[in-house]
């Protein structure tokens, strides 16, 4: 089964998208499951993983509750607060939830650049563990080394890097001092098994007029170090929309893994997904 392990669906009269205003304007419109559907349809994907993009409990219910009537969604990545005082109770409270596969902090959009070392946050990366969730890292290349003094800690706790750490393409320049620095602690990170990689969002990382060949030497880099195992394609859409759409970054992963093997392929597109977020929880895929 093809899966899409990163998407997003929102409805903007629900109010809690604050980095998502106007000035955006190409996906500042609601966008909801049958929007998507002609795309999974076209790439022959059957099932996908829904993915917060608010940082409030209400839209993680909102997502729940739009699983839980569509078969296509076999799991949410979601939201809680993990600076609460009941932050563990919320973790347990949502973990009830069997639809729900992983929870996503917004570190990328938190002041304090060493959030994820707060000794506050050791039993709360436990809770997870013991709730079978997965974290979701949404961070950029600076929090890297932060996330790698945390994944050792928690072998029990898997963790994806969303969207490859958003590295530094925008210029077009891979050879700069920012890329070798991605491309250190990147490695670095793939030294730990209990770290997968997601391939996504690189297209809305890169220049507007992005061209396959300015992705190539990105990918390759966290397919040598993660290898086909630990790499799951996403489309990161709508916000995807960005940055030309969903067909052309789907075509374009396809020409930049185009060397696999047919089995390794079908664990980027959809086996590793299915083994990192649902062994045992979400929708299963049978």
């Amino acid at each position: 089964m093809r899966i899409d392990a990163h998407h997003h669906l929102w409805t903007l009269a629900r109010g809690d998208y604050g980095w998502l205003t106007a000035a955006l304007a190409p996906i500042y419109r609601d966008y909801q499951l049958s929007d998507l559907a002609p795309c999974l349809a076209a790439a022959g994907i059957e099932g996908t993983i829904l993915v917060q993009a608010a940082p409030t409990e209400a839209e993680t219910m909102y997502l729940l509750d739009i699983a839980e009537s569509e078969e296509r969604v076999r799991g949410v990545v979601g939201w809680t607060d993990f600076d609460a005082a009941d932050a563990v109770a919320r973790i347990d409270a949502l973990a009830a939830r069997k639809l729900l596969v992983g929870l996503r902090p917004m570190v990328q959009d938190i002041a304090d650049d060493d959030w994820l070392l707060r000794p506050e946050l050791v039993p709360l990366f436990t809770a997870m563990a013991g709730n079978g969730l997965v974290f979701d890292a949404l961070v950029l290349p600076r929090h890297l080394p932060r996330l790698l003094q945390v994944v050792g800690c928690y072998p029990d706790l898997t963790f994806v890097l969303d969207h490859c750490g958003k590295p530094p393409l925008a210029t077009g320049e891979i050879a700069t001092d920012a890329i070798a620095v991605w491309q250190r602690d990147i490695a670095a990170l793939a030294e730990h098994p209990n770290v997968v990689c997601k391939l996504s969002g690189l297209v809305t990382e890169a220049a507007p007029d992005w061209r396959i060949a300015d992705l190539r030497r990105t990918v390759d880099h966290v397919l040598t170090c993660f290898s086909p195992r630990r790499l799951l394609w996403g489309s990161d859409w709508p916000v995807v929309d960005l940055a030309r759409g969903y067909a052309p970054w789907f075509a374009a992963a396809e020409t930049l893994l185009a060397d696999l093997s047919q089995r390794d392929k079908a664990a980027v597109f959809g086996g590793n997904a299915a083994r990192i977020y649902l062994p045992t929880r979400g929708r299963q895929t049978g």
